[in-house]
């Protein structure tokens, strides 16, 4: 059985001017079902604002809260804070948080939306309002829920606020593969980096991350996995400069469940990019990177 965290609040109406695909997060719930998935759909709550002022400035936590957003931020993260923004950008951490927790109980559990790896301590960027891998690592870290939290990021665009928030944290470690020149300009140090180059396909992708991502895992010894699974780096991805495959994509998220399951450790994964004029072939991408995680911690 999946089990998915999905909220109505992830779905808001598009913001003026902007790009961003508002609605793949109800489309990917709606390609669950019709692939005839079982999965159970949990409900999270909106992560509680001490714990997104652990990692966030609570200056601008209440910028986003109060949405009184200054204009160069909003340009910024790519779209204005309107109530239902400021609404979404509280839950997606509760439901990253609650997915991780789900995972802990069952081995593995999706948030059906998150990955917002831009976010910055005071301010969001690219499409990120909080930083909801570093929130829930925190909270979970804090809370006892774990000791040793590996925070994997597979999005074509290199996981910069979340380096840069976690940098030093010791019960906490980061790992970023991604298109070198891709945004962001100016990168962040994660605990491990893999810049590839531009158009880089299945084979050369998933014989670097076999090359490093074990390693890293066996001298951490996380025991919970957050994993940004963003689809970007397909080659159709409108915002990607990478060029892996349907089966490229499902062989690297068979092979991240596998690694976490032979050591026997916990994954909750978070939706992450992707970006396409046809919004249900995203959707669809996403659906099927839930399953092969999942496929994958469970032996297949």
């Amino acid at each position: 059985m999946l089990h998915v965290v999905h909220h109505p609040d992830y779905v808001t109406p598009a913001a003026p001017g902007s790009r961003f695909p508002w609605d793949k997060y109800g489309l990917v719930m709606a390609a669950l079902g019709e692939a005839g998935v079982a999965h159970t759909i949990h409900r999270p709550q909106p992560m509680p604002r001490q714990h997104i002022e652990a990692v966030h400035c609570p200056d601008y936590v209440a910028e986003v809260v109060e949405m009184r957003m200054p204009a160069e931020k909003a340009r910024r993260i790519g779209f204005p804070v309107t109530e239902h923004v400021a609404r979404r950008a509280q839950m997606t951490p509760g439901g990253t948080w609650l997915a991780a927790k789900l995972a802990l109980a069952h081995g593995y559990a999706a948030n059906a939306a998150g990955g917002s790896h831009h976010a910055l301590y005071d301010t969001g960027a690219g499409y990120c309002v909080f930083n909801d891998l570093a929130v829930a690592a925190q909270r979970l870290i804090e809370e006892g829920d774990a000791r040793h939290i590996l925070i994997v990021d597979c999005d074509v665009h290199q996981g910069d606020g979340t380096a840069a928030l976690l940098a030093g944290q010791t019960g906490i470690a980061t790992f970023s593969i991604h298109a070198e020149k891709n945004f962001p300009t100016r990168k962040a140090r994660s605990t491990l980096d893999v810049g590839l180059a531009d158009g880089t396909g299945d084979d050369d992708y998933l014989a670097a991350l076999a090359e490093h991502l074990p390693k890293l895992i066996d001298g951490f010894a996380p025991d919970l996995i957050l994993y940004q699974a963003g689809v970007d780096p397909h080659v159709d991805d409108r915002l990607g400069r990478l060029s892996l495959t349907d089966d490229g994509l499902a062989a690297r998220d068979r092979f991240i469940g596998r690694e976490a399951a032979r050591r026997g450790i916990p994954i909750a994964s978070a939706l992450g990019g992707g970006y396409g004029e046809d919004r249900m072939a995203v959707a669809r991408r996403h659906m099927a990177s839930m399953l092969s995680v999942a496929a994958g911690h469970a032996g297949g």
